[in-house]
């Protein structure tokens, strides 16, 4: 009986130790925390699903989707939303947007794609919905459309409501500002015109023909929701007197009351309330 005992002793033993072998908990697989494959789920941290990827407390960005819609739609859905530009030190800059012009493509006489013309200075106005459209007036300034549905299509971002970097926005602004002039610009002076809006954004040619669903340095967000928005102008155009019949069209849309508007239109503002 001794002898039994002893050998069902030692039989334990080794079955114990091929356990221990086939264990996961052999030393030969436990995590090093130098391979982050194989550090444990709590030591990375909170995980985020894949199908948000844009900055936790920030909505997510719009996508192609948005851009993918006539121009006079398109127009009225930018209202609202927020751009947001990523300078090259990582600051954001945050803008509402509360006004726009439509630009309607080959019929369009005020259209630099009138007439259906395509030149390199054009193209992103011929490219898929989203395309940014940058091109420079009176040999300095910049100002910035969006593509949508249509060849030739697109729409001009004319003026926001800063947001976030708002310091950051002033200094662009001050360091291409024409002359001397030393007074501090308030912040309604920020973004009240497209090409006050790309200088305080530092949006220059560069962003020509880039994808605005795709872009890591200026992407658009969802803003405020159908209830909540101010009710909407629509007016002429500024600064196309050449362009006949098409300069009175009310292709302009702005928010009502809304400071930030480039250029207020008080007759059409009057026929939005009747």
């Amino acid at each position: 009986p001794l002898q039994l005992s002893r050998r069902m002793g030692q039989k334990k033993q080794r079955l114990t130790e091929a356990e221990l072998q086939q264990s996961p908990l052999d030393t030969a697989q436990t995590p090093s925390p130098k391979d982050p494959r194989l550090r444990p789920t709590s030591a990375l941290g909170p995980q985020r699903s894949i199908y948000f990827s844009s900055p936790q407390g920030h909505p997510a960005r719009l996508g192609t989707e948005f851009f993918d819609q006539p121009a006079v739609p398109l127009a009225r859905a930018f209202l609202g939303q927020v751009l947001v530009r990523r300078l090259p030190d990582g600051t954001e800059l945050r803008g509402r947007i509360v006004e726009t012009e439509a630009y309607l493509g080959p019929e369009d006489e005020a259209a630099h794609s009138r007439g259906g013309r395509q030149t390199p200075r054009n193209r992103g106005m011929f490219m898929k919905p989203g395309t940014l459209y940058v091109y420079i007036i009176y040999g300095m300034y910049f100002c910035m459309n969006v593509s949508s549905q249509g060849d030739g299509a697109c729409v001009l971002l004319r003026a926001l409501e800063p947001l976030g970097g708002l310091e950051t926005m002033r200094q662009l602004r001050s360091n291409l500002r024409k002359g001397t002039l030393s007074r501090t610009l308030k912040d309604r002076e920020l973004c009240n015109g497209p090409s006050k809006l790309c200088q305080a954004l530092a949006i220059d040619k560069s962003f020509d023909q880039r994808d605005l669903a795709q872009d890591e340095a200026m992407w658009l967000e969802s803003g405020l929701p159908g209830p909540s928005r101010p009710a909407v102008v629509a007016a002429a155009r500024v600064g196309i007197s050449y362009a006949g019949e098409w300069t009175q069209k009310p292709l302009r849309f702005y928010f009502q009351g809304s400071p930030w508007v480039s250029v207020v239109d008080r007759a059409a503002e009057q026929d939005t309330q009747a």
